[in-house]
């Protein structure tokens, strides 16, 4: 039985979710205490709770602890079938949270995985449904046909997002070292950018969607490349508004390495009371940071990739390694073994 200690560095959800996923594809059970300890509200939290349900159906888990609140769990894992799973966050409690507990066993499930997820598709503190959309899922089609449709937009607090994702892995649990490896160290060329900034509709008359946009076009017109931001308005049961960039690189010089994509991604979300071109203005920033950085890979996505370079082999280089990385580090560790080595220049390496 595994020990984790859940107050480690970050302290948040993030360690219960890389761990149900890392259990599920290596058999492993698994113990975790002080669960979100340091938070203002400890303990699991509803969207916890759902990525512990989701997996419970994905993998015929048995658990022990999954309790609004509770600061303990067991989870002891079966086997992964491929089945059609549905969850209902109920909140506006992030779909790609949810997410980062049951890719890497539905990929590795032997069969064909559907994911219909309610929930929140925009939030702090979470990576937006765009975002995972185009800079994470190209990544990882190096291991599976992963389709991913985009329902119904959910902001905070009501939530009410949609997405539908058809996975089907190229590889099994038995045979990952088959798979190619990730090799993201150099950005290469920058090729151009796009994105999505939309709103909810009852701020189509603000015409926030577009404002947004073109706040962000402002800040990049610098980099002389093209950029190619799209504008949206949706339904909604909750206003808000997003914009999310993603910049596209290039090793070769006449196309798009589409078999080892570099994709920078930045995001900024709406609030009451922020104006639409601060909006669009912060997310383009980011995104020149990150550019500016010469790291093919953010830091968001990064955190991300780590137990699937465990899993499949490769390394990445982000421009800084978080809190969010070395907990899954940590995880990875505990179930892996001492395989993820990072050293001095923010690369994050399997070990041969």
């Amino acid at each position: 039985m595994i020990q984790l200690q859940g107050d480690y560095l970050e302290g948040g959800g993030q360690l219960v979710r890389t761990a149900l996923a890392l259990s599920a594809i290596t058999g492993k059970p698994f113990e975790v205490s002080d669960i979100r300890k340091g938070r203002k509200e400890p303990g699991l939290k509803a969207q916890h709770l759902c990525c512990i349900e989701a997996l419970k159906k994905l993998c015929n888990a048995t658990v022990e602890g999954a309790e609004l609140g509770s600061t303990y769990l067991k989870f002891t894992p079966g086997k992964i079938e491929p089945k059609t799973v549905s969850v209902d966050i109920g909140t506006a409690g992030s779909v790609s949270l949810l997410l980062q507990s049951l890719l890497l066993p539905a990929m590795l499930a032997g069969g064909k995985v559907r994911l219909k997820i309610k929930g929140g598709t925009s939030g702090k503190w979470a990576m937006p449904y765009d975002f995972f959309n185009a800079v994470l899922v190209p990544q990882l089609r190096r291991y599976a046909d992963i389709d991913a449709k985009l329902e119904k937009r959910g902001y905070y607090p009501a939530g009410g997002g949609e997405i539908d994702i058809k996975i089907k892995g190229k590889y099994t649990i038995d045979n990952p070292a088959d798979a190619p490896k990730l090799r993201l160290v150099e950005q290469g060329r920058l090729v151009c950018i796009k994105g999505i900034s939309h709103a909810s509709k009852d701020l189509e008359k603000g015409q926030v969607a577009e404002r947004q946009a073109s706040a962000a076009k402002h800040v990049l017109a610098k980099l002389n490349v093209p950029v190619k931001i799209d504008t949206e308005y949706a339904d909604a049961l909750s206003a808000g508004s997003e914009i999310v960039l993603w910049a596209l690189f290039s090793k070769r010089e006449d196309e798009l390495d589409v078999e080892n994509p570099t994709i920078l991604g930045a995001d900024s979300l709406g609030e009451r009371g922020k104006r639409a071109e601060i909006v669009g203005e912060e997310a383009a920033k980011k995104l020149l940071c990150g550019i500016e950085s010469n790291a093919p890979v953010d830091a968001h996505t990064a955190d991300n990739l780590i137990p699937f370079i465990a899993v499949f082999g490769g390394e990445i280089k982000a421009p800084e390694i978080t809190k969010h990385s070395m907990t899954n580090v940590y995880v990875v560790e505990q179930f892996l073994g001492g395989c993820i080595e990072i050293d001095d220049k923010n690369k994050i390496i399997r070990k041969i």
